[in-house]
């Protein structure tokens, strides 16, 4: 875990990050957690005190630390520092939570001033961006925050304005430009036309609202990606002289022979948990890793597959249509690239919203209901609205009326790769509610898949014309 955040705790207080290490030493009890829910009954839950040095007057003043858990940002750090000597304070709010397997990028094509009322949870290692006005925000330069697309906005104006005063005098023709452009993006929040809002966040940590939801938002859309090297340093995932090391793993044939396990941070409660991943061959289908984590501390357990094997040449598109109970108990392998379409619900889940699963299709319902409804941040606290809490609810409902066998649906899965599975129980004779049909992918899927600048033609001359006459 320590890993996990280093470079947060290199951001802590004097003396703060040789207590979170020590911390996280300590061996969860099973049952208990280091971040606790914020409640105002814990009497017994106080800070931690430390004593630290005051950067102000370099005398030992007293930092507070209180790990908790609140909405949005769930395990958050707060830290308190306070100087007797010449009375200077300092309070902070870092994110503590899990790293994501991937980064996210959102895009929203801001059309209405109803979308500038849209919630954003930024972290600080997000990039925000506006191609239009050729404007960026750097990661690292703001807080994490909990806003909104206006609120974003009239950040960055205030942050552009800040020195104003100052470079009128010093830099009068630099302060002009600044002006200028300040206008441009106050100007901005009329919409007068459209832009483009991007935040992208390595971390994966980042959320823009889908106010449609459970339904596709055609104004945003949602991608991710693979950190690189720089980001995982950036991120504390990894050593600055680690990023040219290549891991020495196992071999496939010992992967195929043996469970290998490796430790990790449950993503409930972000104590330490082992994760097992195991290479399994589907019969009918392919080869896939199935990787499982379970924690001891708060008895969550969860799955993820990954497709081992290639892209297929073609995408695969299955349709179930659900017509009894039973149909609940068929297996499902969905990949990280296979989105989830319920065309009666008006509902389309994308690519990675659930990452790779095998499962049931009951299983996958609920992991869908959760997502929707249970563990949507925007629906519980003061961000609720009536309205869309009551839609969300509706849809749980259905959910709900579709595994019980009580509402018939056709169920999809769209997977431009190739790699997903719903298991045709009639096998090896045909299924009648069962159909899967092979399609060229378009060029978009083909380069969200990667696919477009990949080249495997040729790949060896070219090798062997870049070596230098001592290595041939």
């Amino acid at each position: 875990m320590v890993g996990k955040h280093s470079g947060l705790v290199s951001q802590l207080p004097a003396g703060a990050a040789q207590w979170l290490a020590a911390s996280v030493a300590v061996v969860h009890q099973p049952g208990g957690s280091l971040f606790k829910d914020i409640s105002a009954d814990g009497d017994d839950w106080e800070p931690t005190e430390i004593e630290s040095l005051c950067m102000n007057c370099h005398e030992n003043g007293t930092t507070r630390l209180l790990l908790t858990k609140i909405p949005f940002f769930k395990e958050i750090i707060v830290s308190s520092f306070s100087c007797p000597h010449c009375s200077w304070s300092n309070t902070e709010i870092q994110s503590a939570g899990r790293i994501q397997d991937q980064g996210v990028c959102y895009t929203l094509r801001v059309r209405t001033k109803q979308d500038l009322n849209r919630e954003v949870v930024k972290t600080d290692s997000a990039t925000t961006r506006i191609p239009e006005l050729g404007f960026e925000i750097p990661p690292y330069t703001q807080k994490g925050a909990l806003s909104t697309i206006e609120g974003i906005l009239d950040r960055a104006v205030a942050g552009l304005e800040q020195d104003q005063p100052l470079r009128r005098a010093m830099e009068p023709e630099v302060a002009d430009k600044i002006h200028e452009f300040v206008q441009k993006l106050r100007k901005l929040k009329e919409v007068e036309s459209e832009f483009t809002l991007v935040i992208e966040d390595p971390s994966g940590n980042s959320f823009v609202e889908n106010p449609v939801a459970p339904q596709k938002d055609e104004a945003l859309s949602v991608s991710w990606f693979k950190r690189t090297a720089q980001q995982d340093v950036k991120l504390g995932l990894r050593a600055d002289d680690d990023q040219d090391e290549e891991p020495a793993g196992d071999t496939i044939e010992d992967m195929r022979n043996e469970v290998l396990a490796f430790n990790t941070n449950c993503p409930e409660c972000n104590g330490p948990a082992s994760t097992n991943m195991k290479l399994v061959q589907i019969p009918h289908f392919k080869e896939v890793i199935i990787m499982a984590t379970n924690c001891d501390s708060c008895g969550h357990r969860t799955n993820e597959v990954k497709s081992g094997g290639a892209t297929e040449a073609l995408g695969t598109k299955i349709t179930l249509r659900v017509t009894d109970p039973s149909d609940m108990t068929r297996d499902v392998l969905k990949s990280e690239t296979c989105s989830v379409v319920i065309p009666e619900l008006e509902f389309e889940l994308g690519m990675a919203a659930v990452g790779g699963k095998f499962t049931t299709l009951e299983g996958l319902l609920k992991d869908i209901k959760d997502l929707i409804v249970s563990k949507n941040p925007f629906i519980c606290g003061d961000s609720s609205i009536t309205d869309r809490v009551q839609k969300l609810s509706d849809f749980g409902e259905k959910i709900d009326k579709i595994m019980a066998g009580e509402l018939e649906v056709h169920f999809i899965l769209d997977d431009p790769a190739g790699n997903s599975y719903l298991q045709n129980v009639y096998a090896p004779e045909p299924d009648p509610e069962l159909s899967v049909e092979k399609y060229t992918r378009s060029f978009e899927q083909n380069e969200e898949l990667g696919l477009n600048d990949m080249k495997t033609e040729g790949y060896q001359e070219k090798a062997e014309q870049l070596k230098g006459p001592n290595e041939r």
